[in-house]
Formats: structure tokens, C-alpha cells, sequence
């Protein structure tokens, strides 16, 4: 569970909104307070043991200085927020955890990456990470690679690649134990907001 949520907000932080990288070399432009990100993703996830990749579909919503909305639609109904203040999951409609921050330090410090990351302030993710960065603002690359060992219980990764143009188009993330996850983000769209009350109602009750 715990290296599931770390993905979640370092997809946030890397791969589901327009970063300010390097003009040459990312996405376009950082999302501001107040905007949304819309989508939808499709997930692979390659595990050892398994012939095939298990596949999960949805869509997700990224406002700034509020939180991430991650929707499972297939094979089950999932929708998880996280916010500053915590994290909640509801399955099929019921309320199936409650996590506030305070209980979550790598939850804390996974969303000040996000934040800076948010803000064009990639010094945030570099003290945890080598970020190298190819390509032009059309065609682009950004690989992350953990400057110490992977931690299972902090950030459970050897790498991340997210590769682009306007927004992310896909994002690999390669596991410590030797799993990896393949995501495509697709019908992305960019706005001044605002939330839906529906929205708003989920990330408020984020970790309460």
C-alpha cells in the first residue's frame, strides 16, 4: 500500500502536471493555484510471477495547492485523494481508510516534493533525486534515479522515466524489487477550474 501512494504522488510531482523543467527539455509550464489538470490514465502493472500485466484504467484530477484525485474505474471502483492533510480511499462508494498526515511522515515530505515540484522548484526533487532531462519542449525525457537506495517504505523506486510534450504522455516507474509500472495519460486538459462540489467534497475529507 504504502509504495502504491508514494507512486501516486510522485506521479503527481513528475508526471501529471506541466512542470516547469527546463523550457528545452519538459513540460510546459507550472500548473498556479487554482488550476486543474484533467485526464485519464491507463496502468500495467508488471509484477514477477505473473505471465500478464495487470491493467487498471480511470481518470484522475490534479488541482494545485489542493490535492490529487486518482479514479480506479477498471477492474474495480477505486477513488483515492490525497491532500496536505491526508489521504482517504473509498471502494465502490464506501469509505475504506482514513490516513491523516501526522500518521504518514513519508506521505508529508512525498507531498513537498509535489508542491515544489508544482511550483517549478526542482531543487525539491533534487535532494532526493538525479534528475537528467533530453530532448526539446515537443519531444522530452526526464529520468529520476534515487540518490541513496531505495527505501520500501519512503520511495520504493530505482527509477522513473516520463517522457512528453505538452503534458506527460507516459511515465515507467521501475520498482526495488524488481517490478515495474507502465502508465499513459490520455484526453489531458488544462483549466482555470473550478472543482466540481463532488471534488471539492472528496480531497476536504482527505486523511479526516
Amino acid at each position: 500500500m504504502i509504495r502504491a501512494l508514494a507512486a501516486l504522488l510522485l506521479l503527481a510531482a513528475l508526471g501529471l502536471s506541466p512542470l516547469s523543467a527546463a523550457r528545452a527539455a519538459g513540460p510546459e509550464g507550472a500548473l498556479r493555484d487554482g488550476q486543474v489538470l484533467r485526464g485519464r490514465f491507463v496502468q500495467e502493472r508488471h509484477l514477477q510471477g505473473f505471465k500478464a500485466p495487470l491493467r487498471s484504467t480511470g481518470q484522475f484530477v490534479l488541482a494545485a495547492g489542493t490535492g490529487l484525485l486518482w479514479r480506479a474505474e477498471t477492474p474495480f471502483a477505486v477513488t483515492t485523494a490525497i491532500s496536505p492533510a491526508g489521504l482517504s480511499q473509498e471502494v465502490d462508494g464506501s469509505r475504506t481508510l482514513d490516513l491523516p498526515a501526522a500518521r504518514l511522515p513519508f506521505l508529508q515530505r512525498l507531498y513537498a516534493m509535489l508542491g515544489g515540484a508544482l511550483g517549478g522548484d526542482w531543487s525539491t526533487l533534487q535532494k532526493d533525486f538525479t534528475v537528467t532531462r533530453s530532448g526539446d519542449a515537443r519531444h522530452w525525457r526526464v529520468l529520476l534515479t534515487p540518490r541513496r537506495a531505495p527505501d520500501p517504505a519512503t520511495l520504493p523506486f530505482r527509477a522513473i522515466t516520463a517522457l512528453g510534450g505538452r503534458f506527460v504522455d507516459s511515465v515507467r516507474i521501475d520498482k526495488a524489487d524488481g517490478d515495474h509500472d507502465d502508465l499513459r495519460f490520455l484526453d489531458q486538459s488544462l483549466d482555470g477550474g473550478p472543482l466540481t462540489a463532488a471534488e471539492r467534497t472528496a480531497l476536504a475529507a482527505a486523511g479526516t
